[in-house]
């Protein structure tokens, strides 16, 4: 296990994951575990949102809206548990690696937060303007996706799953997550191991070419909020996490998958539903799931 904590994350380049945490008490994480067989096969690499507390930051949620923001870390803690499901099962076909990223932070307020017009590096190396800071889960995102393909040995498949946007919602529901990706095949595949396990999702547009323009700005490679809410919110917000992959990923044929499962990851009532357990274990065929 690998952790990278509070100033050592500033000090390495994490700067989604450090500013998104940096006023919290307690100081923002990132976790890393790995399991490796002694085996040919996938490399797959899962990054998780794990925000244990979103205000909005000084972006302030209305109360109503805050109310529930501590299963913000949905993503993180579906992923830990197929992470921990899948090492304990097996799988029917075999992986030479399982790697798990957990991006943890509190979004908090205070005097040292991060705030509107702050400009920030990744570990990318990407530079962003933020113009939102409740748009928070896709700048620790940001950091988590590209520590996962940064690496010699790169994954095959790269998931990230996060309760990113309430746009999910609006798209594909409360029972459906809502997937983009860069890939056909892994699309079809999620598609597939969502209807065999429960844990249902829905693809959504893969456009870089029309997406990427809805964070312009002037002074940073982007910003971290779209311009246009009526412009596939869910889409662009995966899109600006697939823009921190390391691009020889991309160009040695890595596949790339985002799930947002805002809407499915609480079930009626504000209890977590577990979602993306079943969905992962479907995914890379856990013995006794496939």
């Amino acid at each position: 296990m690998e952790v990278i904590r509070g100033e050592e994350l500033k000090e390495k380049g994490y700067g989604g994951l450090w500013n998104v945490g940096k006023a919290a008490d307690d100081k923002p994480a990132l976790v890393v575990l790995t399991k490796k067989w002694d085996q040919e096969g996938e490399k797959v690499s899962l990054v998780g949102k794990g925000i244990v507390y979103d205000t909005g930051g000084l972006s302030l949620k209305i109360s109503g809206g805050m109310v529930g923001m501590k299963s913000d870390c949905g993503g993180a803690a579906g992923l830990l548990a197929a992470f921990e499901a899948v090492v304990s099962c097996g799988t029917e076909e075999p992986l030479r690696e399982l790697q798990l990223v957990l991006c943890l932070a509190e979004n908090s307020i205070g005097p040292s937060a991060f705030r509107n017009d702050d400009i920030i590096t990744f570990l990318s190396g990407r530079t962003c303007e933020i113009n939102n800071t409740d748009a928070e889960g896709r700048l620790v995102l940001a950091d988590g996706v590209a520590h996962a393909t940064m690496t010699e040995d790169k994954p095959d498949l790269v998931v990230d799953m996060a309760t990113l946007t309430g746009a999910q919602m609006v798209a594909t529901g409360k029972r459906f997550a809502a997937i983009v990706t860069n890939s056909a095949e892994a699309e079809a595949r999620a598609v597939e191991a969502g209807i065999r396990s429960g844990d249902l999702v829905h693809p959504l547009p893969y456009a870089p070419e029309f997406f990427n323009e809805e964070f312009t700005s002037k002074v940073a490679d982007s910003k971290n909020s779209v311009k246009d809410r009526m412009n596939a919110q869910t889409s662009c917000a995966g899109q600006f996490i697939g823009n921190n992959v390391d691009k020889t990923f991309y160009d040695e044929g890595g596949q790339w998958l985002h799930v947002d499962m805002a809407g499915p990851s609480t079930m009626d009532g504000g209890r977590g539903s577990g979602f993306g357990v079943g969905l992962i274990m479907a995914l890379l065929k856990a013995k006794g799931f496939a």
